[in-house]
């Protein structure tokens, strides 16, 4: 999957409208986690340096169309500010005349942060009247905002078809990585799928056994298939009516013959919070009243075993509650082995917020091949579903070669 990138575009004293994904996680008023930032700041380089001005638009958090100051955009634009080393003020409204004339007074080499565009509902109905609204701003559209690509919303979809559209770097990097896993990964491939439910992943489950060697589950949905191989799982997370969807992925996996690594050994918890008191015990033996919230170290030597020889992984989803430090040793256990297979030569591929954070938080994150941005996103894409915010995007122009020139025959 090509898409036409900016590296094609003509950039020089144009100004650019760039959606990219500043949906970062703030405390007090600060960014406590700026790597969603850091991942867009080639593409804005590669602007700026070409002679550009740029426009930026993000969402942030959930305000259901409403202004709500504790997700308003200025410390993302203070903490870009730092990264960057040039100014990044912020309008007060992605709309108005303030910030019309903000936009007229951009110069080459200059940026600009919109505010929060889901304070306006027409951004997630994808209201044509606010994408032209948004396209006025620019003579030029960039969607490096990879993380938002499954949401048809104005800035991702309505906007790509009034303006010349192009993808930036970080999408083209999650393209290209992303489609590498389904259309030619080297082999042994593994993936591992940890979180909460199986619902959720079902559909990228179903894809990926069409394409792994290996897969690990992990997490809560791993008790729903403890379940499905008629275990008892005590108090835990579990989801009881997708006990029959679980059996039939464990059936198609033996059919196609992937091996599926599934707990062993837990860490169980009479409440799961902090300080409360837990064990690890077998996996088939998990008593009524406790809670399953890790695997335990059996399980992850298992899995290290099963990853031996791995070429290409795929992670997406904590193997326990990982916002729990007595509950994460399981998750980061495999953090650590992971970046040793990177280390190795191996292709590792990790995405989803609490994946990413336990590499973050151990270090490890440049020892991966890719980090992925997009959670949701890239869960879509893996299952091979069509993304609107990348499907709007040209394609790349077929290279043309130039016939060779004819030789006359001699007579």
């Amino acid at each position: 999957m090509d898409k036409r990138t900016i590296r094609e575009a003509d950039i020089a004293g144009k100004r650019i409208f760039v959606r990219v994904d500043f949906n970062v996680p703030l405390m007090d008023g600060r960014v406590t986690d700026d790597s969603r930032i850091r991942a867009a700041i080639p593409t804005i380089r590669h602007l700026l340096l070409g002679g550009a001005s740029v426009v930026l638009a993000s969402h942030l958090g959930r305000p259901n169309g409403k202004v709500q100051d504790g997700l308003r955009l200025r410390p993302v634009g203070e903490r870009l500010t730092q990264l960057i080393g040039r100014n990044v003020p912020v309008t007060g409204s992605a709309l108005g005349v303030g910030t019309e004339d903000a936009v007229k007074r951009l110069r080459p080499g200059e940026l600009l942060l919109l505010e929060n565009l889901r304070f306006h509902p027409e951004e997630e109905a994808n209201d044509p009247e606010f994408a032209r609204q948004l396209a006025a701003y620019a003579d030029i559209y960039v969607n490096d905002a990879f993380g938002t690509a499954h949401r048809a919303h104005a800035s991702t979809v309505g906007i790509a078809e009034l303006l010349p559209a192009y993808a930036g770097l970080l999408m083209e990097r999650e393209i290209t990585v992303l489609s590498s896993l389904l259309e030619s990964p080297e082999h042994p491939f593994a993936a591992i799928v940890g979180g909460a439910k199986v619902s959720g992943k079902l559909d990228v489950l179903t894809n990926l056994l069409t394409k792994v060697d290996v897969l690990v589950l992990g997490g809560g949905m791993a008790n729903t298939f403890l379940l499905a191989e008629g275990k008892a799982v005590g108090k835990s997370l579990a989801e009881h009516d997708m006990v029959d969807e679980a059996r039939r992925v464990l059936a198609d996996a033996k059919k196609r013959g992937v091996e599926v690594v599934l707990p062993v050994d837990v860490v169980v918890a009479k409440e799961v919070t902090r300080g409360t008191e837990y064990k690890t015990i077998p996996a088939d033996k998990i008593p009524a009243s406790w809670h399953i919230a890790d695997v335990g170290k059996a399980t992850v030597d298992r899995i290290e075993a099963a990853l031996a020889d791995a070429r290409t992984v795929f992670w997406n989803g904590p193997l326990g509650v990982f916002e729990i430090p007595s509950f994460a040793h399981g998750t980061i256990e495999i953090a650590r082995f992971l970046a040793a297979r990177a280390d190795a030569g191996a292709t590792v591929v990790v995405g989803g917020g609490d994946s990413v954070a336990a590499i973050a938080q151990q270090g490890l994150a440049s020892k991966m091949t890719h980090i992925s941005t997009g959670g949701g996103a890239s869960l879509e894409f893996l299952e091979g579903r069509t993304l609107p915010g990348v499907d709007v995007l040209p394609d790349q122009a077929p290279v043309k070669v130039a016939a060779k020139p004819r030789t006359r025959a001699r007579a």
